[in-house]
């Protein structure tokens, strides 16, 4: 039986996803500095395999990964492994700021996804959270009439990437479990980018391993995080949660990287915040209901 549907469990995986992803942009600017994107992404892979493996066998050993819907994991992977391969390309090309602020169309395309394919609601409350937050995101990015940075388009692709993933995620939380998930990701990531790595293939300095470890360490938290997520509440809804790394992930970049914060980023934020409190109020039993019983 499926878990009852429950914003305060999903907000807390949330915040565990968001604080991996957090970290995550970190350890990507200190790697790729350093390394190319697909060496990053094998070694991520690999060691989140092995520190995957404890979970592993609490759950019933590798006989419990077998999986009914094999195409449906390669195609999610498939699709994931492109998105993240421009996000940490992008992450070399612009500001930690604007990344995160471009990356946020990702919930346009879970939104109209989740509604179109997992017949999922899309509520006024959740349409105005939405909006709001995209409208911060524009005010934050600011488009002008001038030439837009490669960086950001490559950041779009990413986005698009992501929203199909997500929503391929939330499908099979329907017949597998989040490890069994997070396996087949570790895997199919592998191999998918094993050739790319070992052409472009240099060995690590020293210094660079801890930031190795914690990007493998966060890639597969973040996803078991937003997995958990995703079984205690629609997508359309998770998603406006996520917003709220767009103001931390500016700060993170003030703090750590000297990148400036300015009126509009703030201005930004608090319409982010303001649709997320709108999609986060309590429901009437009667509305909560309904959505419950959503196919």
């Amino acid at each position: 039986m499926a878990p009852a549907p429950s914003i305060p469990k999903a907000a807390f995986w949330m915040a565990l996803s968001i604080a991996s992803m957090l970290a995550m942009s970190v350890a990507g600017r200190e790697t790729t500095a350093e390394l190319n994107v697909f060496q990053v992404l094998e070694l991520r892979s690999v060691i989140g395999f092995f520190i995957l493996l404890p979970l592993v066998m609490m759950s019933g050993g590798f006989a419990a990964m077998r999986s009914e819907r094999p195409f449906a994991h390669i195609a999610r992977n498939m699709i994931h492994y492109t998105g993240q391969a421009a996000w940490l390309y992008a992450l070399t090309l612009i500001p930690l700021a604007v990344l995160i602020s471009i990356e946020f169309t990702t919930p346009i395309w879970t939104a109209i996804l989740a509604v179109s394919f997992l017949g999922e609601r899309l509520s006024r409350s959740k349409l105005t959270a939405i909006v709001l937050g995209l409208i911060g995101v524009l005010v934050i990015v600011r488009p002008s009439a001038g030439s837009m940075d490669p960086g950001h388009l490559v950041v779009l692709g990413a986005a698009v990437c992501f929203g199909i993933s997500m929503v391929l995620v939330k499908s099979m939380t329907k017949t597998e479990s989040v490890v069994r998930i997070i396996f087949w990701m570790l895997i199919i990531q592998s191999a998918v980018g094993l050739i790319p790595a070992l052409y472009s293939w240099h060995n690590p300095s020293p210094g660079l391993w801890p930031w190795i470890f914690v990007i493998a360490f966060t890639g597969m938290s973040s996803h078991f995080c937003l997995a958990r997520a995703l079984v205690h509440a629609d997508a359309t809804i998770i998603s406006p949660m996520d917003f709220l790394r767009v103001p931390l992930t500016a700060l993170v970049g003030w703090l750590l990287y000297h990148e400036h914060i300015d009126v509009f980023t703030a201005g930004g934020a608090a319409l982010i915040l303001a649709g997320n409190l709108l999609n986060l109020q309590k429901k009437t039993p009667r509305v909560a209901e309904a959505e419950a019983a959503t196919p």
